[in-house]
């Protein structure tokens, strides 16, 4: 059986530890029906791996990474979409081994065909927040090139937000874009995605949006509803919908009054339920390769760190963890 390098954790450490993320040498799994093996030329860091390596245990060593771009090195049995030497981008599974080691084996299914005007550094900041992104506006608030309406991105400067922009701006028309923002940087950088929009979240967001939305927003995304259920109650119409994607509040009845329709949205649920539909993970990808290709979307990569060790995955898990990071931060070569 042969082996790779692999860079995770076996104990719950700050980022700031020499031991919070380690290298080991692992098996490389058999391949599936559907798996491919990837050589891995870049990876991005997520909140998810940050909050992972903080607080879950690792059944003595767990590798992160969720965000990868590279190579087809082998493929199983009933692959039909890819051929070894393809150039692919893809999040993954997160019951599966990380992203963050030299080869490493995914299901065809959650992958697409890198943008062949990126390189795989800025490639790889994409997939996780573009799947989240896509599936929160056109599977969870089911809109359409024919939409009409107003969103609100609540957390807009993140890695989900900076997509969400681009996406709408790209393929929505008639939605209008409100964005928040805490700082004058953060605005510019909303609006060059394509904001309509932008507010201070750090001041009276009821105030901001009535002011923008008399009647109320259609559609709220948010990256931090924990405790703002009151006041998203207040700025979203009668019937709007709410898509949130951090863990959030256990009581919406705030809501109820209204009739607002409150969604999650979880990128891993295809992958982890294996739905009879996971195959739109990779369709989405191709459609966001399209769109970069087409100059319609960019990478959201803002730091690129180099090469991928220990070391340089603990300093952007301190970036990360920092929350003050515009877009993505990339780990590449090695």
């Amino acid at each position: 059986m042969s082996t790779t390098t692999a860079i995770g954790y076996e104990n719950n450490l700050p980022a700031t530890n020499d031991n919070a993320l380690i290298s080991r040498e692992i098996a490389v799994p058999d391949l599936g029906p559907h798996d491919l093996l990837v050589e891995i030329k870049a990876v991005s860091v997520n909140p998810v791996d940050v909050k992972l390596r903080a607080g879950a245990p690792s059944d003595s060593f767990k590798v992160l990474g969720y965000d990868a771009a590279g190579t087809v090195q082998a493929i199983g049995t009933d692959v039909t979409l890819f051929s070894r030497g393809d150039e692919v981008f893809y999040a993954g599974s997160i019951n599966r081994s990380g992203t963050n080691q030299r080869l490493h084996t995914v299901d065809e299914r959650l992958v697409g065909r890198k943008p062949s005007t990126l390189s795989f550094a800025a490639a790889a900041a994409l997939p996780l927040t573009a799947i989240t992104a896509w599936e929160a506006l056109f599977d969870r608030f089911g809109l359409t090139e024919e939409s009409t309406g107003t969103l609100l991105v609540v957390g807009a400067t993140g890695g989900v937000g900076s997509i969400m922009l681009q996406l709408a701006q790209a393929l929505l028309p008639g939605v209008t874009v409100i964005a928040t923002a805490s700082d004058e940087e953060r605005a510019s950088w909303v609006r060059e995605l394509g904001a309509d929009h932008v507010i201070n979240h750090r001041k009276d967001l009821v105030t901001q949006v009535v002011d923008m939305a008399p009647d109320g927003v259609d559609w709220l995304f948010t990256a931090h509803s924990d405790g703002q259920i009151e006041t998203y109650a207040q700025i979203v119409r009668p019937f709007g919908q709410i898509v949130a994607i951090d863990d959030g509040p256990r009581d919406v009845s705030p809501l109820k009054d209204k009739s607002i329709s409150w969604h999650w949205e979880f990128m891993f649920t295809r992958p982890l339920q294996q739905t009879t539909d996971m195959i739109e993970q990779h369709r989405l990808l191709n459609r966001v390769a399209d769109l970069v290709n087409q100059n319609r979307l960019r990478t959201t990569m803002t730091e690129s760190l180099s090469p991928i060790s220990p070391e340089t995955l603990r300093r952007a898990h301190q970036l990360v963890e920092g929350g003050r990071t515009l877009g993505k931060v990339v780990v590449h070569g090695w």
